[in-house]
């Protein structure tokens, strides 16, 4: 029989309950190079052998032989161990219970050696989880005689701490101590348990405990799993420079927790804790923040990061880069700079929602940028706030650049300059519902500039206010920049809100909004001053617009601030600048304190009449005189003190 040179062998390690079976298989043999040999009638013989022993004649292998060739077998015992008997195909051996015997090939046939445990012996196998081994006995199957006990010590590695043995753990003298001992009365298998956290099993009633940043770290791995903060981590903390300070990875900072194919879907709590001193700087990659990305289910709660230096290209937050999951009573401040979807705590909000949150610092990026979130695609956002001041060049905004869900209860202070378009007090780019919110910011951008919102595209807004004064050139207004939609979409609608800052513009600037582009505002009111070159008004620069059959409505609404335009430009009105084949309805305006008398759309009064319930109970207003600024009746939209106050929203404290 010719032989191969040089064949490969592979060996494979199969246990079965306490056994392990080694088998070995050698490939490339008799004379056809790989495969079955050419010529004649030849059968395969495969020889494996369970623990205990091991076949030395003609060894562990897969070999071919030709038809009616006797191949001798020879099995050998390992000490304390004896032959069992051969099983597999064995129809052709001579004596399947004699260790030394033969076997008559005319078939193919895949046998196996047996061996057991003499008499007394027992067998204990020992393994380990990640963060240590066992060093003593080892880690592997051995064999020892009944009543005998054996020391074990577990060491774990360099972070990581031993939790317990677990398995057969009846006759271990302590199963919390790392150097012990067990007595031998039958075959066990235990396992040394490690963890790279200060405690816990990393369940919810018993949450693995981060207390360095070695630890924090080591979420990445436990990405399901349960987690609390024990202490606040700065650059003092054990692991810092290594993984979160500016020359660790390479410069790059730390590594963001989870990401785009394997999310943190597990629960952080801080318990109020802080981190400080969070350093990344990857301009190139998406995900970035302490975690990357929190998928459905993830929830990370009751925690601040803070003194942050945060870079990234796209879904940058301090916190979150892009989020699906549940994230409450947290907070970041610094510095966040990235390409798209970039906000002070979260990058994108997707499908998640956010509570009780705020941000604070300098946020900067070209597209969908926010003080608190980028974008907030189909979530939440209720019960928030930011503080920072925001830098892009679309979709801007003091709380979220973008929004596409929902925002309550939330209010934006600050700073927020847009080079082009979209730039908002509260929000950039709405095509979501804003309610129950506010802003103060300063606003400055080019286009689509407004106190709460730039670009009300098919969203809604109810309930909301502005104080902070826009600056911008075309459709800027003190609440919206541009309110509308499309024959295709829904029209931009604003209710029960008003404004009260400056506005300064080019053309289509307005008090509350600078263009109703084929949207409703009812139930609304602009105090602020307005300053514009043409189409100026207290409350709307501009009203419709004669190429898309949507109607632009207005109704129920006044403004008082003075207006200022193109003197020789007939479309600046005292409440509306011009007015394309929309309708203004029950709206007015004050020709004292506005400085003008006429407008393209809307009744002037005088100061007196504005503050007289006639005007509007006349017009079918829901309205009801107070007793005093004070008080409110909240069954009605508007209240008045009459003959002292212009009306006012009954919900305005």
């Amino acid at each position: 029989m010719k032989l191969i040179p040089s064949p490969s062998i592979y060996h494979f390690l199969v246990r079965v309950g306490i056994w392990l079976i080694v088998a070995t298989f050698i490939v490339g043999i008799a004379g056809c190079g790989e495969g079955e040999p050419e010529g004649g009638d030849y059968y395969n013989l495969t020889i494996a052998s369970t623990y205990g022993g091991s076949v030395t004649t003609p060894g562990e292998s897969e070999s071919w032989y030709a038809a009616n060739t006797t191949v001798e077998l020879l099995a050998e015992t390992d000490d304390h161990h004896y032959f069992v008997n051969w099983t597999g195909d064995v129809s052709n051996i001579a004596d399947v219970y004699a260790p030394a015997t033969n076997i008559t090939m005319n078939d193919h046939h895949f046998i196996t050696a047996n061996f057991e445990l003499d008499q007394g012996w027992y067998y204990l196998t020992i393994d380990s989880t990640y963060g240590g081994s066992v060093t003593e006995p080892g880690e592997g199957y051995f064999a020892y005689a009944a009543n005998t006990t054996i020391d074990l010590v577990a060491e774990p590695d360099e972070h990581c701490r031993f939790v317990n043995w677990t398995g057969n753990v009846e006759t271990i003298a302590d199963v919390d101590a790392a150097a012990t001992n067990i007595t031998i009365f039958d075959s066990y298998c235990i396992t040394a348990n490690f963890s790279p956290f200060a405690g816990g099993n990393g369940t919810a009633e018993d949450p693995y405990q981060i207390a360095d940043w070695y630890q924090l770290d080591s979420v990445r791995d436990y990405l399901s799993s349960h987690f609390i903060l024990i202490n606040d981590l700065d650059s003092n903390s054990i692991g810092y420079t290594w993984l979160a300070g500016s020359t660790a990875n390479g410069g790059k900072g730390w590594r963001p927790i989870g990401t785009q194919s394997y999310p943190f879907t597990g629960t952080l709590d801080g318990q109020r804790y802080k981190i400080y001193d969070l350093f990344i700087n990857r301009p190139s990659q998406n995900y970035i923040g302490l975690f990357g990305e929190v998928g459905v289910g993830g929830i990370v709660q009751n925690i601040g990061v803070t003194s942050i230096t945060i870079t990234g290209y796209n879904y940058v937050g301090g916190l979150v880069g892009y989020s699906s999951g549940t994230v409450s009573n947290c907070y970041a401040t610094g510095t966040v700079t990235g390409e798209s979807f970039v906000g002070g705590l979260m990058g994108s909000i997707v499908y998640g929602t956010v509570t009780n949150c705020y941000a604070t610092g300098d946020i900067s990026a070209h597209v969908d940028v926010g003080g608190l979130a980028g974008f907030n695609d189909h979530g939440t956002v209720s019960n928030s706030y930011s503080t920072s001041s925001v830098t892009g060049n679309s979709a801007v905004g003091g709380l979220t650049g973008g929004n596409s869900g929902n925002v309550n209860n939330s209010y934006s202070t600050g700073n927020i300059t847009s080079a082009i378009e979209c730039a908002g007090g509260l929000v950039g780019y709405n095509r979501g519902t804003v309610s129950n919110s506010h802003s103060t910011c300063s606003v400055n951008g080019d286009y689509t500039v407004g106190g709460l919102v730039g670009w009300n595209y098919a969203g809604s807004v109810n309930n909301c206010y502005s104080t902070g004064s826009v600056n911008g050139n075309l459709g800027v207004g003190g609440l919206l920049g541009v309110n509308g939609g499309n024959a295709y979409d829904s029209a931009g609608a604003v209710s029960n809100s008003c404004s009260a800052g400056s506005v300064t513009g080019d053309y289509t600037v307005g008090g509350l909004v600078g263009w109703n582009l084929n949207g409703s505002i009812n139930n609304c009111y602009s105090r602020g001053s307005v300053t514009g070159n043409f189409r100026v008004g207290g409350l709307l620069g501009a009203n419709g617009q004669n190429e898309i059959d949507v109607p632009s409505t207005v109704s129920n609404s006044y403004s008082t601030g003075t207006v200022t335009g193109n003197t020789g430009h007939p479309s600046v009105g005292g409440l509306v600048g011009q007015n394309w084949e929309g309708t203004v309805s029950d709206s007015f305006w004050d020709t004292e304190t506005s400085g003008q008398s006429t407008s393209d759309g809307g009744i002037g009064k005088t100061t007196a009449e504005m503050q007289n319930i006639a005007t509007f109970s006349g017009a079918a207003w829901n309205i009801i005189a107070v007793a005093d600024s004070g008080a409110r009746n909240v069954s009605y939209t508007w209240n008045i003190v009459n003959g002292v106050t212009y009306p006012f929203l009954s919900w305005q404290s």
